[in-house]
């Protein structure tokens, strides 16, 4: 998500800084998503990604925010979470937070995470859009 948004000129005047958690323990260190959170319903629900947007926006300067957390495969899916599941949400100041799920049927491991970014990015458009 980084990558797509710095490879535009001028990102710099736009985006301050983003947070790889892709551990659990970076989650609740970086972001502050409870622990308990992440044990009762696991990393990729909507709670954890909303929390994950909320403590971007808390941890920064930033006034918006996106997190993605899913199951890019090609292992770690379940029956409740497949490979392809993933939560997006989005967090703004004084716009509160937006949550929607995505489950990407596709081949390998990069198309998913690249539609994610793509549906992340949308996601994010839509509440700049917002005014």
């Amino acid at each position: 998500m980084a990558a797509a948004i710095c490879a535009i000129p001028g990102a710099s005047d736009v985006f301050e800084r983003g947070f790889i958690t892709y551990n659990n323990r970076a989650k609740q260190e970086l972001l502050d998503v409870p622990g308990e959170l992440i044990a009762d319903l696991g990393a990729v629900s909507e709670p954890v990604s909303r929390m994950m947007a909320e403590g971007a926006l808390e941890n920064s300067n930033a006034h918006i925010s996106v997190a993605i957390t899913g199951v890019a495969g090609p292992g770690g899916g379940t029956r409740m979470k497949p490979v392809g599941t993933v939560h997006i949400a989005t967090a703004r100041t004084n716009y509160g937070l937006h949550h929607r799920e995505e489950f990407f049927q596709l081949e390998t491991r990069s198309e998913i995470q690249l539609a994610a970014v793509q549906a992340a990015l949308e996601a994010l458009r839509e509440r700049i859009a917002q005014s």
